[in-house]
């Protein structure tokens, strides 16, 4: 295998303000046993920037993974012609450059977004692309920071739509949360127009069905019940099918908004969610289209627990609670899909929220 021992990349400088487009390149390639990281000196003479690449690289050599939530190394802040070097040196297509230059575009830190966002929507679609990998990369981690200091508040009643969204973000890192509030919002709006408040829970829950699962037509997603989309309420939203959890969690946080007693009820192998008045308990499964059940129906389908664990398990669950179901399910199917670095980053959330 050829290591890289020095690779010298030449870019003119015009007019003393930035780098012309016609980046000329001289290698130097020797044999060389070493298996060193590639390190960046970016020098200034003449009136010409040199980028040179010391050291060497096998390149087997193990590269910076892009969804690491850790930062690469001490940030550093470079001058305005080394960062146009490096946009210039980001779309080489010599795969050793590219991964050079990803590495000490990621060492400056988050600050690196700042100035590679105008490039994703660079008419260059390798610059386009690879911009847009790096200024994701940054913000999934900061959304990653998020919601593990979320996850680890003491308490049981978090804040159980900002968690939601918090946890959307580390896999959606672009989303933008108050569209889908708004969109939350819009749904209580056109309800409370429908409901009638002298309604009794059944009639109650029965207009919100109709709405959510017939015209709005939410549904379950039985065909791909393990898909990890099923488990991001944004994702929900988008394509109007989830699993048990994020559905419940639809008819949850609308029941918020229009102030109605729903929770959530964590069954074996199911979630369900319980309206429960001074006059009434009524449990329903959003997952089945907001199907009703009264308490004996689960009872009977908790048969095989004591008495005392079905008392429990009918006690609404705390925001903590449905946040950590919904992130031990995401981790089982992750494991599932054989995605190690999503495996790991759930089951820093999950830890933190079993404490």
């Amino acid at each position: 295998m050829v290591h890289v021992s020095r690779l010298t990349f030449y870019a003119s400088k015009v007019g003393g303000a930035g780098l012309s487009d016609d980046i000329r390149s001289r290698r130097r390639c020797t044999a060389e046993p070493s298996g060193k990281l590639l390190e960046f000196k970016i020098i200034r003479a003449a009136g010409d920037f040199f980028i040179e690449i010391l050291a060497g690289v096998c390149f087997n050599t193990t590269v910076i993974r892009m969804n690491s939530p850790t930062p690469i190394c001490p940030p550093n802040k470079p001058t305005e012609g080394e960062r146009a070097a490096l946009v210039n040196l980001l779309t080489d297509e010599d795969p050793v450059v590219y991964l050079t230059v990803q590495k000490k575009i990621l060492s400056c830190g988050p600050e690196a977004s700042e100035w590679l966002r105008p490039h994703v929507l660079s008419a260059n679609p390798v610059l386009r692309r690879r911009s847009r990998e790096i200024v994701r990369h940054f913000a999934q981690a900061d959304a990653d920071t998020q919601f593990l200091s979320f996850c680890q508040q003491p308490g049981e009643d978090l804040d159980l739509e900002a968690g939601v969204w918090l946890l959307a973000r580390t896999n959606y890192p672009d989303i933008n949360v108050e569209a889908y509030r708004a969109m939350l919002d819009g749904y209580a709006a056109e309800l409370r127009e429908r409901l009638d408040p002298s309604a009794d829970g059944q009639k109650t829950l029965e207009v919100i069905n109709k709405y959510l699962f017939e015209e709005l037509g939410f549904a379950g997603n039985e065909v791909a019940y393990y898909d990890p989309q099923n488990s991001y309420l944004n994702r929900v939203m988008d394509r109007r099918m989830g699993n048990p959890i994020t559905l419940s969690l639809l008819y949850i946080l609308l029941a918020q908004r229009l102030w109605l007693p729903v929770g959530g009820i964590g069954l074996p192998g199911h979630f369900v969610c319980r309206y429960k008045s001074v006059a009434e308990e009524l449990f329903l499964d959003a997952f089945n289209r907001g199907k009703t059940m009264s308490r004996a129906d689960c009872v009977q389908f908790l048969a095989h627990l004591t008495e005392e664990a079905r008392a429990e398990t009918l006690t609404p669950a705390s925001a903590r609670r449905i946040l950590a179901r919904n992130c031990n399910n995401l981790h089982q199917i992750y494991r599932q899909l054989g995605l190690k670095e999503e495996t790991l980053r759930i089951s820093r959330y999950a830890a933190a929220l079993a404490r």
